[in-house]
């Protein structure tokens, strides 16, 4: 099946009337009912343009220029290929998804009774109870064209359900592989995590194209932090400029619940990254960090939201930017504050370095409070390379290149020093200290 701008929604609703065949019995379940909601939205075709405020500053023409194939089956990239590639060196639990559909034959898996790990599918035959209580009940889709593609086809994406008080003793490496060594491929993987009171699990997320043809990943991750739970998650974009992204997390934590969330990214065509957490117990804590390395026309635009429900909890935001050549940046984080959430403290910084005067950035910090006992703050800054400091570097014998090195490797690694997962963090310097090279 051939996509393109021109046939976006027939394309998809046909392949979704195709598919419907296969379902049988299923299609007269709860979730298949979802799914048949949000086919008919895309069927609307209301693909955002730069008209519209969330995309203001994101043109998808960069995508719609491309012709993908959406082709689930044929998707069999050899296991020493898969092997090869970034992060499969980690001692962690390995998890690989193939053009959007989890394959546990390539995986390795904890074997343990309190992590069920399998496709959205088995799991919703196995109980599906416990998947139509979780499933699309955070994300709004009825808003969002491409969340309602990834929700209409949602079947062999990822499930995670972590039982009360699990632990891991290694993260969980999450490998999204998307193989355009054919053709133009889209993926749309569809993840449910769900992680019970008590339970502690740090997992990483990777992104890797395989090919020279152009990719689009549209994935959506529900992410449930329930109470005492502390899940730590860092993503890493570290991709080709024919790879194009469009993610949406969204979490949802009760109360007395840690979820921090650390995404990086550094190279690819188009990225746009949606990170909703709504907290909707007491005594909450939600981090949000990332950094934004960009070189040559890559496209990076960060959307958060940080929305306070209850009392007496946190929220702490910081974004920073280093963009060199012609590549453009944009921060859109909002904060609100409901008028029952007294007592709520919530931070929001971005900051940014242009490293030429081609490079762009768009930043726009919200704050809505409804409460009046709270303290909140936000903040933007745009800026090049401090000369004072470098003034400093320079006037002790170090080479221009060299302290323009060490400023910059000093703002990006205040985020890199936020995973607490060594072999992880020495792999991020490395590409901190790599891009440092090559640009200066």
């Amino acid at each position: 099946m051939n996509i393109s701008s021109s046939n976006f929604s027939e394309a998809f609703v046909k392949h979704f009337q195709d598919w419907e065949q296969e379902l049988n019995g299923q299609k007269q379940t709860a979730l298949h009912q979802i799914r048949q909601q949000a086919i008919d939205l895309v069927a609307q075709n209301i693909i955002p343009t730069t008209k519209h405020e969330e995309w203001k500053y994101t043109n998808l023409n960069k995508i719609f220029k491309q012709d993908f194939v959406f082709d689930t089956e044929n998707n069999n990239v050899a296991k020493e290929t898969i092997k090869n590639t970034a992060l499969m060196h980690l001692d962690a639990y390995q998890i690989i998804i193939l053009n959007g559909i989890f394959r546990p034959e390539l995986s390795y898996l904890p074997n343990d009774k309190n992590i069920e790990i399998s496709t959205l599918a088995e799991a919703h035959k196995k109980n599906n109870e416990l998947v139509e209580k979780y499933f699309s009940k955070v994300p709004e889709w009825e808003n969002e064209v491409f969340t309602a593609l990834n929700t209409a086809f949602a079947a062999r994406g990822l499930f995670v359900h972590a039982q009360k008080n699990a632990t891991l003793e290694k993260p969980m490496l999450v490998q999204h592989i998307t193989d355009s060594q054919q053709k133009n491929t889209i993926a749309l993987p569809r993840n449910l995590f769900i992680f019970e009171q008590g339970s502690q699990i740090d997992w990483i997320e990777n992104y890797v194209t395989i090919g020279d043809n152009y990719s689009l990943v549209n994935g959506v991750n529900e992410i449930f932090v329930m109470p005492n739970a502390h899940i730590t998650h860092t993503k890493i974009q570290n991709e080709n400029e024919k790879a194009f992204q469009i993610l949406t997390t969204q979490v949802r934590q009760e109360k007395d619940s840690f979820y921090e969330n650390v995404t990086f990214s550094f190279k690819g065509g188009l990225i746009r990254n949606n990170l909703n957490i709504r907290l909707t117990g007491q005594n909450i804590e939600a981090n949000m960090f990332g950094l934004y390395m960009l070189n040559g026309k890559t496209h990076v635009d960060n959307h958060t939201i940080a929305d306070h429900i209850a009392p007496n909890s946190v929220s702490n935001e910081l974004y920073k930017g280093i963009l060199d050549g012609q590549s453009t940046g944009v921060f859109n984080g909002k904060i609100f504050v409901r008028q029952d959430a007294q007592k709520t403290n919530a931070y929001q910084q971005n900051r940014n370095i242009l490293l030429t005067d081609t490079a762009t950035v768009n930043t726009k910090p919200q704050l809505e409070i409804w409460a009046d006992d709270v303290k909140c703050s936000h903040g933007a800054t745009i800026g090049k390379l401090d000369q004072n400091a470098l003034f400093y570097l320079r006037a002790r014998g170090i080479t221009e290149k060299n302290a323009k090195a060490l400023l910059v490797q000093a703002f990006g690694g205040e985020v890199i020093e936020k995973v607490t997962f060594e072999p992880l963090k020495e792999y991020l310097n490395a590409i901190l200290t790599e891009g440092l090279q090559i640009n200066f």
